[in-house]
This record gives C-alpha cells, structure tokens and sequence, in this order.
C-alpha cells in the first residue's frame, strides 16, 4: 500500500475503499492508498499548485456549477476530474473525464467503460452519472475556449 500518490495522466479512477484507504485505478495497474481520494485529490492539486478550494472555486466560476463540481487537477493536459457525490465527502469517487470511454446502467448503479477497456460501478444513477460527464464536459470546454480566446 502506498503512503503518497499523485494524479497523473495514467489515472483513471480514486474510490474509496473505506475511511482511511482509496483503491487507485490506473491504465495499467490497480493499487490502494492509504489516504481517502479527497486527500488524494486535495494533495494533488496542491502538487500542481493550487488547492482543492481553489480548483472548485476557479470551476464554479468558470461554469456556474455549484453542486458536485468538477475540477482541473493541472491545467497542461488537462486534468479534469468529476465527484460522483458530493467532493466534501471522504468516500466520494472520483473519475478523470479524459479516459471515460462509455456508460451504462445496472441495476441502480452506473458501469463506467474506460479507454483500456477495464470498468468499475459507481453507486449513481445512469442519468446522474451522465450529468457529471456533461458537467465536466462544460468545464473542458469553456478551458478550451478561453486558450482560443488567448491566441
């Protein structure tokens, strides 16, 4: 188990395995953490300069998102990763936008298709889960639209 982690390009998931541990979700490998994925989370942003406060605020700005906002964890790639709850829960998931690759119900719960084809099941509604993919979207989009803006 690690004791440090931090978001990468290669992240594709955090989940909470229980109050002091997060199961990480690679594209080429599985691991768990011994902090929750809001530490995780929280750490990271601060890694790439910046707090977890600070990113949520940026992103309400930016979308008018004020529930369950997604964030950009570091602006070069871009980063964005969306809550499946609330962020200020220690046992929230959180999914990176960039390698979701589909999604689909089961039962009351939402099977989430990454690009390397490896899946998890998040406790959230179908159309719940399809509101958070768009609210990240709209995140990415208006980034995308201000460097645009910029050039």
């Amino acid at each position: 188990m690690l004791e440090e982690y931090e978001i990468n390009d290669q992240t594709l998931a955090i989940l909470p395995v229980d109050k002091d541990t997060s199961q990480v979700l690679e594209t080429k490998r599985r691991f768990y953490v011994s902090k929750t994925p809001r530490m995780i989370i929280s750490d990271s942003c601060e890694y790439y300069g910046s707090t977890l406060d600070g990113r949520m605020h940026g992103a309400k700005v930016l979308t008018g998102i004020q529930y369950k906002t997604p964030i950009v964890v570091e602006e070069s790639s871009p980063m964005i990763f969306f809550p499946t709850e609330s962020p200020r829960k220690d046992l929230c998931t959180w999914i990176n936008l960039k390698h979701v690759k589909d999604y689909y119900e089961s039962g009351k719960k939402t099977v989430v298709l990454f690009e390397n084809n490896k899946k998890i099941k998040v406790k959230l509604s179908k159309t719940s889960f399809q509101n958070q993919v768009y609210r990240a979207a709209r995140l990415s989009q208006r980034l995308n639209d201000r460097k645009i803006v910029k050039k």
